[in-house]
């Protein structure tokens, strides 16, 4: 199993707070970009990493910048 780093661990976590801070479920989020719920599960989950189209349309679902999904102001210690 491969492990994990920071930036992954993140970038999935912020995935499930922006959602919960809509109020939305997967299923939501999942039909709002027109992905699987298993792959956006998988996104949450770490399992996958969403493609840079993907990632775009997460954006506009959420109504956010990128700074702001991926918490570009955050200072990670690189490895």
């Amino acid at each position: 199993m491969k492990k994990e780093n920071i930036f992954e661990k993140r970038f999935r976590e912020r995935l499930k707070s922006l959602r919960k801070e809509k109020d939305l479920f997967q299923k939501d989020i999942a039909e709002k970009i027109g992905v699987a719920l298993s792959t956006y599960s998988n996104w949450e989950q770490g399992r996958t990493q969403p493609s840079i189209q993907d990632i775009y349309k997460l954006l506009m679902a959420f109504e956010i910048e990128a700074d702001e999904l991926f918490e570009l102001d955050k200072e990670y210690e690189l490895r």
